[in-house]
């Protein structure tokens, strides 16, 4: 599995890795998924504390026991969260990041976190006290770096310019190309890393593309309507070949920008993760395939979005 470095920093992601919010409740059901990514090469496993409500950093924790050193771990903050109620509200304050930590930590039952990440974030957030926090953990020894999930430009602009933030994940395929309007060159720029989620789109990019597009696409899906997502993912078989899946294309198609370091998707069987997992067997993306990707999708802005 090739790797890549993550912002300027020590981490070194694999090219793919592995989302567990899908990975439901059945502790040993997860423990597969998980055993199978790590023995196919992936380091990275992405959690955080909201994800069933703690539940989950739990089953990831028991996962990794013995394979501690060889994986790299991301969690996230921002959640207030009561598990008994299953209710949560917004608070990035510096008080509950540092009491987060430790909460995600024991349930990880871990040490460390490699990279911890706020979940989310606006622009009237008390944005230098978040900094100021993630920047105190690190010194103490608790995270080893940190960066922001978020698809808002304007937080993310407040962070590249104020924090040491070494990536940003954030909704990207082949389908939302959002980022590349301007986040990615932005990103590019400070030595800041993409971790891409959602990178087969909600499946509508994958081998089922288009039974997935009518469920998820029912009322469209950005700027496309029903019809043309339907269309986009019957031609996105076109590509395919023995040596090339729908799944595979589409993770290529995001890690064919060098800002992206890993793209990031949820697997909820072993069956699912194989079919992801093909991308170890494929030939590099040609440079025209690519082109042909862009041509069939929409370069959609964030402007033209948040207008409709």
């Amino acid at each position: 599995m090739n790797k890549r470095q993550l912002g300027s920093s020590d981490l070194y992601v694999s090219e793919i890795s592995l989302g567990c919010m899908s990975l439901g409740t059945d502790h040993n059901k997860a423990k597969d998924i998980i055993d199978r990514a790590v023995d196919a090469g992936i380091n990275y496993l992405d959690t955080a504390d909201l994800y069933d409500f703690g539940e989950n950093e739990k089953i990831v924790g028991e996962a990794v026991k013995g394979k501690r050193d060889d994986l790299l771990i991301g969690t996230k903050v921002g959640n207030n969260f009561n598990p008994d109620q299953e209710d949560w509200h917004w608070d990035p304050s510096k008080k509950h990041i540092k009491e987060g930590v430790k909460d995600s930590l024991k349930r990880l039952g871990i040490d460390y976190i490699d990279l911890y990440q706020l979940h989310g974030g606006t622009i009237d957030d008390p944005i230098e006290e978040s900094i100021e926090a993630f920047e105190e953990l690190k010194q103490e020894g608790l995270i080893r770096e940190y960066g922001i999930s978020s698809i808002r430009p304007n937080v993310i602009k407040e962070y590249v310019e104020k924090s040491n933030i070494v990536s940003v994940m954030m909704q990207y395929n082949a389908l939302d190309r959002r980022p590349e309007e301007e986040i990615l060159n932005l990103l590019a720029d400070n030595e800041i890393s993409v971790l891409a989620r959602g990178p087969l789109a909600k499946g509508m990019l994958s081998s089922k593309g288009q039974e997935k597009a009518q469920e998820k696409a029912e009322n469209g899906f950005l700027e496309y309507s029903q019809e043309e997502v339907l269309e986009i993912a019957k031609q996105w078989q076109s590509f395919t070949s023995d040596e090339k899946t729908a799944e595979t294309l589409a993770l290529q198609y995001v890690l064919q920008n060098p800002t992206v370091a890993t793209a990031v998707f949820g697997a909820s069987s072993v069956e699912q993760l194989n079919d992801n997992l093909r991308y170890l067997e494929s030939p590099p993306l040609t440079e025209q395939i690519y082109k042909e990707m862009k041509a069939l999708t929409k370069g959609i802005t964030y402007q033209k979005h948040r207008a409709r």
